[in-house]
């Protein structure tokens, strides 16, 4: 009796169907190569319109055409799907369109220069100096400059590292009160210092004490620019190492440096070692330092506490200035030397953090 009861019960009740969503996300979508295809048709119609306008210049192209991409996305998803999804695509070419205008500029300067440096580029080049070498002549090289470069980056580094790194580890791990902000603060400072400041300052200090220009002065001047970058990137890093690993250092009864030394360092070396060469990287272009107290010179001098050197900034510098078509063919393929180093530079680093990385895996 209660099972029919229970039955009629449940058979009463009225049956609905539902009702399609409106207001939701819509049912259709657009498909998956819908932004290429934004693209193109965008693309297309900013060369279009740019030349039946009369405009000479690329950038307004492509300006033009990012405008119509953004547009022709939000309109088109607003029509086929709905404005909810059109905002979020619009979020989404705002973000590749800004990735686009910050790569494309280095991406052109960099085929530039390896297209201009290549025809001048060759063992020749990079084995001889421009002793004796006239500017308009079709001779000459790059190798004083570039052993300059290497004596007076490795002499800043040589003086940089160890100094950045004993900074980072008085401010993470002993470092209190007003020295330590006071050394914070001065690092901050000197993160953001002009390179011809630094310049300026050891220049005075040559002018007070009558020294000569040498390769020396200019790695002091590198020194001054290289160590608050070293200081600030190893500080991070060591932020990083969990305290779990210093509390248990120390609980077992070793000493605090020893902890430091033993545990702390190793850690973090893959991350130390990256910040040090970043900050290479970032003093080997530098031109205004070596201008003041280096002064350029002709000649092969691997003494860099004696006499003037050259530079890879400032042979650049030096051949631009002469003017001549050689002297132009010189100038980039040392440009190429230079962002070759920098990039050699910056994969050593990737490849010696990722090496250093702990390891996460069981």
């Amino acid at each position: 009796m209660s099972h029919a009861t229970t039955t009629d019960v449940q058979d009463d009740r009225p049956r609905t169907t539902p009702e399609p969503r409106t207001g939701g996300l819509s049912s259709r979508s657009l498909p998956r190569w819908a932004p290429l295809g934004f693209a193109a048709v965008s693309l297309a119609l900013g060369v279009g319109i740019g030349a039946a306008a009369g405009w000479h210049s690329r950038t307004q192209w492509g300006l033009l055409a990012a405008l119509l991409f953004l547009a022709i996305s939000y309109a088109v998803t607003t029509a086929v799907e709905n404005q909810r999804q059109a905002k979020d695509r619009l979020a989404t070419s705002v973000v590749w369109v800004c990735f686009l205008a910050a790569v494309v500029p280095l991406a052109s300067l960099l085929w530039t220069t390896a297209s201009r440096g290549a025809e001048r580029l060759d063992g020749y080049f990079l084995t001889h100096s421009m002793a004796g070498v006239l500017g308009f002549e079709d001779t000459g090289g790059v190798y004083h400059a570039l052993i300059g470069t290497l004596e007076q980056v490795g002499i800043a580094t040589v003086i940089s590292a160890p100094l950045g790194l004993l900074t980072a580890v008085y401010l993470v791990e002993y470092g209190k009160g007003s020295l330590a902000k006071a050394v914070t603060f001065f690092v901050d400072v000197m993160t953001g210092i002009p390179s011809i400041v630094a310049g300026l300052f050891i220049l005075s200090i040559m002018l007070m004490a009558k020294i000569e220009p040498s390769g020396l002065m200019g790695a002091l001047a590198l020194t001054i620019l290289m160590v608050p970058v070293v200081v600030r990137s190893t500080e991070e890093m060591l932020k990083l190492v969990p305290n779990e690993l210093r509390e248990a250092s120390l609980a077992l009864g070793i000493p605090k440096w020893r902890t430091i030394l033993k545990v702390v360092l190793p850690t973090a070396i893959g991350g130390i070692t990256t910040g040090v060469m970043l900050a290479i990287a970032r003093i080997a272009g530098e031109t205004a330092p070596i201008i003041l107290l280096v002064f350029g010179s002709q000649l092969i001098n691997t003494n860099p506490f004696s006499g003037a050197q050259s530079s890879l900034p400032f042979y650049i510098y030096e051949q631009y200035k002469v003017g001549e078509a050689a002297s132009y063919d010189r100038a980039w393929a040392a440009a190429l030397v230079l962002i070759a180093f920098v990039m050699i530079l910056n994969l050593a680093a990737r490849g010696i953090a990722r090496w250093k990385a702990p390891r996460t895996g069981r």
